[in-house]
């Protein structure tokens, strides 16, 4: 009996780790490429005739970029984190064919064609490699990029366009009927338990984004861009953990509640809700409650905002639609705030283990929460190697890395790059995704959960396993070192 409930254990488990990475990989196709959805969002919101600045010819700027040059990066990046930037070129051009065969804007079929173009140019080259006479392979690498990348064109011209064209409507017929029946609050009964557990990449920028930005093309706004971004229901929580909680949870929140809801980095308040479970139905009501507000407004943004910040939600916000979306977030908070104190005053430990969330946290996702570690300020136990003598020599480049390359890793290289200014070492201190490690990173700095990939992606350098990326004692060591190295 243990062992089958072992071994169900085990296969959950990598379900949810198989989903979670899915998650994780829609997320790089799209992260990367948010400031060019905001840079149209911008042009959307200022230039079209309902605009700030109405203006005919800028205006004209807002078809080409939703039809063309979004989908295209996203397909170039797609191809990009398979197979580098040959993969990403052949992504990019096999886009053109789902472009092409389809009158909207063709997000789902980037994200498809790209890693999928990708993925077939590498294992082309493999077909070849050791097998080209020498000075041909120019030649080669040309026609079989070149070759492979019009034949996926037509491919995806013929069939996956009026696949994906069909998907997408079927997609939005079933939006739209939500909408229509007025039941699309009750899409928060899975967004925010999706959200706790990791999988709000694969539904926002899955399903959620690419819809709501073939509405917003249509009508100059979307209301699909506030179901999963709202900062109200984690605000609500937060606060009710500064206000009736008790112990570590009540002292962290503050600082917590800031980072989510102006920082717009919402796994900061995942661990309050996993030490306590029943608050996700805390999380549920202010989403519901939330997004009908929003209805009964008829609020929308005019482009996905990211992070989920309440500054970006009004950057994204059209002319006259501030008090909608104000009014929606407003009330998500106030909802959630009632739901979680009702909870947290019932229970009689309020202040709960905060530390253990946190890492039941971190096993679900696979990596850690930065900004939830900065809360927790947890003794950290690090698990890097001792260098050899030589070790530090000749560093030029540390790159810190992480799923996406934008969120933790991005706050590690700050903190990093600030400590090595100030000892004077001209090194780059720079952060990357994980799929896409410089070849001439001297160190890598990644999660201890994420190492083990990093190495794979580059063994000739070498790595460093932190528990922390904002307040790991490894860079104070490494930095000493470094300054050794340099007298």
């Amino acid at each position: 009996m243990g062992d089958n409930r072992r071994n169900d254990s085990e296969k959950n488990s990598d379900w949810r780790v198989k989903i979670q990475r899915m998650g994780s990989f829609l997320s790089g196709l799209i992260m990367p490429n948010i400031g060019a959805f905001i840079a149209w969002g911008l042009i959307t919101a200022l230039f079209i005739p309902s605009g700030w600045l109405p203006n005919e010819n800028l205006a004209k700027l807002v078809d080409p970029m939703i039809k063309y040059l979004l989908p295209l990066l996203i397909g170039f990046t797609g191809g990009n984190m398979i197979y580098g930037a040959r993969g990403g070129v052949v992504g990019a051009t096999a886009t053109i064919g789902v472009i092409i065969g389809a009158d909207i804007p063709m997000f789902l079929g980037a994200m498809l064609m790209g890693p999928v173009a990708g993925w077939v140019i590498k294992q082309v080259d493999r077909l070849f490699e050791g097998k080209v006479r020498s000075g041909f392979e120019m030649l080669v690498n040309n026609f079989s990029a070149g070759i492979v990348a019009a034949l996926l064109t037509i491919a995806a011209y013929l069939a996956i366009g009026p696949v994906v064209l069909g998907l997408n409507k079927l997609l939005a017929a079933g939006v739209g009927w939500i909408i229509g029946a007025g039941l699309l609050p009750l899409a928060n009964l899975f967004i925010e338990p999706a959200k706790v557990l990791f999988l709000n990449n694969a539904i926002n920028h899955g399903i959620l984004s690419p819809i709501g930005v073939d509405q917003a093309s249509r009508t100059g706004e979307s209301i699909l861009f506030l179901l999963e971004s709202n900062p109200g229901p984690g605000l609500g929580i937060l606060a009710a953990y500064w206000l009736v909680g008790k112990g570590m949870a009540k002292q962290s929140a503050p600082g917590a509640a800031v980072i989510h809801f102006l920082g717009g980095i919402h796994e900061i308040y995942f661990p309050y809700i996993l030490m306590k479970p029943a608050l996700i139905l805390a999380a549920i009501a202010g989403g519901i409650s939330g997004v009908f507000v929003f209805s009964l407004f008829g609020a929308g943004l005019v482009a996905v905002p990211s992070p989920g910040s309440i500054f970006a939600l009004l950057a994204m916000t059209p002319r006259g639609g501030y008090l909608g979306v104000l009014a929606g977030v407003l009330t998500a908070t106030v909802v959630s705030f009632l739901v979680a104190s009702l909870f947290l005053k019932r229970s009689p430990d309020t202040d709960g283990d905060l530390a253990t969330a946190t890492r039941t946290m971190e096993s679900m996702k696979g990596k850690k929460s930065m900004a939830a570690s900065e809360m927790v300020k947890e003794p950290v136990k690090e698990e890097t190697p001792e260098p050899k003598p030589d070790q530090e020599k000749d560093v030029n480049k540390i790159v810190f890395a992480c799923d996406a390359g934008m969120g933790s890793s991005a706050m590690g290289a700050s903190v990093l790059k600030s400590k090595v200014d100030k000892a004077g070492l001209d090194i780059e201190v720079t952060n990357t995704a994980i799929s896409k490690l410089p070849a001439d990173a001297d160190i890598v700095i990644t999660h201890k959960n994420l190492t083990d990939r990093a190495k794979e992606k580059l063994p000739g350098a070498r790595h460093i396993s932190v528990d922390n990326f904002l307040a790991s004692p490894e860079y104070d060591a490494l930095v000493n070192r470094l300054k050794e190295d340099d007298s």
